[in-house]
């Protein structure tokens, strides 16, 4: 209740006479209302706005910000009837001003961190030690036992057509209907029998029956190629994922280290954190 906008129906269908009408000069410090002598202001106004769905925020500009004044008011009649807090509303208030402070932060970082630079460089990284990467065309035959694939690799050898076969006997129907075909892959894209079999595959020369958790498999590799590097808009999203990452990961290095931390409560039994008479 105390995070989401509550309209009534009536609020939410009926349209007000006027819209509130302010001065010029008006700041987020420009009180809207106050209970008991405290002060709610435009700015936190505008704060829960920026905060609430999405669906809220197609109604009318009256009828919002009638719905928000009234719900921040309720709020501070609520909060102002609390008497004591108990250590669990202690705990949950600090932890809840540590979250959002840290987020802050993080959000001023991620939004610095990403720019052309920082990607390229991060592109180039990535690439200026890689050696060229293989890519293989294959099809396969997938079936429960040794035995059906030595019945199959000897229909093989004596003439029979692969994708038919492939057609009638795979169990890995998907590529099944297409003959077998696996399509392009690179290294690291299948299971580790599976893959170096298919290194090891002459080209254009059925395998000898392979095993792998999904069954036994007979490959017919027909191509191989160097596969060709993807160019940074392939990668963009990725490697924005990384730079954020980094500038994170670089930022609370370097505040931790300049930080003076203790920890003096590692050693207690870490069952406690179940005791939640602690902070009742």
């Amino acid at each position: 209740m105390l995070k989401q906008l509550r309209l009534s129906a009536a609020v939410a269908l009926v349209a007000l006479t006027a819209a509130p009408v302010f001065a010029e000069g008006e700041t987020s410090d420009t009180v809207v209302a106050t209970v008991n002598g405290t002060e709610i202001t435009l700015g936190q106004m505008i704060a829960l706005r920026e905060n609430l769905p999405q669906q809220y925020l197609t109604l009318p500009d009256d009828v919002l910000f009638k719905g928000i004044l009234d719900q921040l008011v309720q709020q501070e009649v609520l909060a102002q009837s609390v008497t004591a807090l108990t250590k669990r509303d202690e705990a949950n208030i600090t932890n809840d001003k540590r979250g959002y402070l840290s987020g802050v932060v993080i959000a001023g970082i991620t939004k610095t961190a990403v720019t052309d630079e920082a990607l390229q460089k991060a592109y180039d990284e990535r690439f200026k030690d890689a050696a060229p990467q293989k890519e293989y065309h294959a099809a396969h035959i997938l079936v429960k036992t040794e035995d059906e694939a030595k019945a199959l690799k000897a229909q093989l050898d004596g003439g029979a057509n692969f994708a038919e076969l492939a057609k009638a006997n795979s169990i890995d129907t998907g590529s099944g209907a297409q003959g077998g075909d696996l399509g392009w892959f690179g290294l690291g894209m299948m299971v580790k029998p599976f893959e170096d079999a298919v290194i090891k595959a002459e080209i254009g020369k059925i395998t000898d029956p392979v095993q792998t958790d999904f069954g036994w498999h007979l490959i017919l590799v027909s191509e191989s190629r160097i596969a060709s590097k993807p160019s940074l808009d392939d990668l963009r999203e990725e490697l924005a994922q990384e730079v954020e990452t980094k500038a994170i990961d670089d930022h609370l290095k370097s505040l931790t280290e300049a930080a003076k931390i203790e920890k003096p409560g590692e050693g207690i039994d870490p069952a406690l954190l179940k005791d939640a008479k602690l902070i009742d």
